[in-house]
């Protein structure tokens, strides 16, 4: 046999060494995990520490969510963030729902996820609102100024999605983007106070009636006003069965005495509550991690009487055990806010008691102001933050 062979030999000899090793490494490391003894997921008090806050009753503890995927590597478990998973635990179970407001739960979300959906909603879900007021007279004792911003916070009704915003088309004012209103009282001599509210409001399809200021009267054209309207937006299909006008018609603008007057226009135009709050779609967002309330230990007959008596909210009830003995009970955990009452006292309530908050779990409120319903106003923060994440991975590639 040549050098050359004898040295191809070893070569192909250490090779199957090496993969054998490895085999046998890879054997070992599964055997390993197989025993009983190795843990294939954290243990108790760690798992109850990664997925909780502890109320205690000077301050919380463990509040931070841990990100690592390595955390707990070196009791096998991986703590990373997997589509998969995310995709199998996330829910969302609506609890409350009327005409302005909505309670619902986000279930296996990221605190970052659920404070951004709660940002969208406040400053970046578009709405229709009186921006520029045009006053012809006011001889009320309220000033333009005040009157104008009066106006500006009352909800329009309309779909946002059937405008266009306003820098779109510069300073065209034209029945894509603008929606005029018109407002004209007038207190006769001799007669009481009378309240203006906002159901004086009338919509003008048409666009404006009020003449600009830098127009000429011209016998052959049509005099210029504050808006060049195509059309008219009751001839659209998507307004003419749903007039536009504002969402509440007793909000109080104004109180006019005998001979005073209002006269004014007002167009409404497509804003984000991040330019000015009248904008916002919501009186408020917010949310709150689920509580979580647990009886270390059986509380009976004074104690239970004593125990239910801290809570303001009505989260315990007493239950009858028989032979004339009673034992608390926790009934309603969800209205508990953390008062701590039940925990205080000295050291052997916090020995019955424990106070906990679920991390990735959610209670979302949402008040609308009337713009849009509450459910709508959640779907279009979640079509704002698809479009977002879309912007970044085109920007990324």
């Amino acid at each position: 046999m040549s050098e050359e062979d004898e040295s191809m030999s070893e070569v192909e000899e250490q090779e199957q060494n090496r993969m054998s090793e490895e085999n046998n490494g890879g054997g070992i490391l599964d055997y390993i995990m197989s025993l009983e003894s190795v843990p294939s997921k954290l243990p108790p008090h760690l798992e109850l520490l990664r997925t909780h806050v502890l109320c205690n009753s000077d301050a919380p503890q463990h509040t931070d969510t841990i990100q690592y995927s390595g955390a707990y590597a070196a009791l096998g478990v991986d703590n990373s963030l997997r589509l998969d998973n995310f995709c199998q635990n996330f829910k969302v179970e609506v609890k409350e729902l009327t005409d302005d407001n909505m309670v619902f739960d986000m279930i296996g979300i990221d605190p970052a996820l659920a404070n951004a959906f709660r940002r969208i909603l406040i400053a970046e879900v578009p709405t229709m609102a009186i921006e520029r007021v045009y006053i012809a007279n006011n001889t009320s004792i309220i000033q333009d100024e005040v009157l104008a911003h009066r106006l500006g916070l009352i909800p329009i009704y309309a779909v946002p999605r059937l405008f266009e915003y306003p820098d779109n088309a510069g300073d065209d004012k034209n029945e894509k983007n603008t929606i005029v209103f018109k407002l004209h009282v007038r207190c006769q001599k001799g007669q009481p106070r009378i309240t203006v509210k906002s159901d004086e409001l009338k919509w003008l399809p048409n666009g404006s009636e009020l003449l600009a200021e830098d127009s000429k009267p011209n016998a052959g054209s049509k005099p210029k006003t504050f808006t060049s309207f195509s059309c008219s937006q009751d001839s659209l299909p998507e307004f003419s069965s749903n007039p536009l006008g504002p969402k509440y018609l007793d909000i109080i603008l104004a109180k006019l005495g005998p001979g005073q007057e209002i006269e004014l226009e007002v167009h409404a135009v497509k804003g984000v509550g991040k330019t000015h709050a009248k904008w916002s779609p919501v009186a408020t967002a917010w949310y709150r991690m689920l509580p979580e309330v647990v009886l270390l230990e059986d509380v009976e007959d004074d104690l239970a009487v004593e125990l239910k008596n801290k809570c303001a909210v009505k989260v315990f009830d007493i239950e009858d055990i028989g032979k004339g003995r009673r034992r608390a009970r926790v009934a309603n955990p969800r209205a508990c806010t953390l008062c701590r009452e039940c925990i205080r006292g000295g050291k052997e309530w916090e020995d019955r008691v424990s106070l906990r908050r679920v991390k990735d779990h959610f209670i979302f409120t949402v008040e609308s102001t009337g713009a849009l319903p509450p459910e709508v106003l959640f779907t279009e923060a979640v079509k704002i933050l698809e479009e977002k994440c879309e912007r970044v991975i085109t920007e990324l590639s």
